[in-house]
């Protein structure tokens, strides 16, 4: 059985890529005056994601994402105590990513907050976290239909998570910034000190993980005996 530590290190080193990347596809976005553009932005995003999840997922089970720890835990398949210590990595790695965005894109206006997630214009927090909450739900359910439901033994898991986060950040970048993910935000809005709205990028992702974990886990695995 994998040790405990050995999961936090897991998770705590593969999210700090992803916020790395996630993040600093924005800051690279932005310096070069949009040649990545929104689909590079979102491919850099679920690139990296895919990569990091088949890269741990023997470890961990590759969350890189405190509302897939949520949703997980809700769901009876994460034990207490080791959730907390994945949210906790989680977030530490994301802390870490966005001091390593602070050196390395230093030239980049302070406007973007270190890559952090922004309400585009005349996006309420409540429509905020309506779009987080749905595009979260689609993810988290990519989560249990191709990795926690046992019928499903593709092997192509990671790929269909990185996949749906990539659409999903290209349709809600330039409402909500795309993130799905509350350790996405976390980092860069705590080493920018960017808090305005922070609360729409746990409170969306959460709801949205908690209601596609539910329907799925109680509506297919359990009613299946899965």
């Amino acid at each position: 059985m994998q040790e405990n530590w050995q999961k936090y290190v897991a998770e705590a080193v593969a999210t700090f890529a992803f916020v790395f990347v996630a993040a600093g596809s924005v800051l690279a976005n932005a310096q070069t005056a949009g040649n990545l553009g929104p689909v590079g932005v979102a491919l850099a995003q679920g690139l990296m994601l895919m990569a990091m999840f088949y890269c741990i997922y023997h470890l961990s089970g590759a969350h890189l994402n405190p509302a897939v720890t949520i949703a997980l835990w809700a769901t009876g398949h994460v034990k207490t105590l080791v959730g907390i210590g994945y949210i906790i990595a989680q977030l530490v790695g994301s802390v870490v990513a966005a001091l390593f965005l602070k050196i390395v894109f230093i030239g980049v206006s302070p406007q973007y907050y270190l890559g952090d997630t922004v309400l585009g214009a005349g996006i309420s927090p409540s429509m905020g976290i309506l779009v987080e909450a749905l595009l979260t739900f689609f993810l988290v359910w990519t989560v249990f239909a191709t990795v926690i439901d046992k019928k499903q033994n593709s092997g192509f898991g990671g790929a269909m998570i990185g996949m749906v986060l990539a659409v999903g950040v290209m349709v809600g970048g330039q409402l909500t910034g795309g993130a799905l993910n509350p350790a996405r935000s976390f980092g860069p809005a705590m080493i920018s000190s960017h808090w305005g709205v922070h609360y729409v990028y746990w409170v969306g992702p959460v709801i949205g993980a908690l209601v596609a974990a539910f329907v799925y886990h109680f509506g297919f695995i359990k009613k299946h005996g899965g």
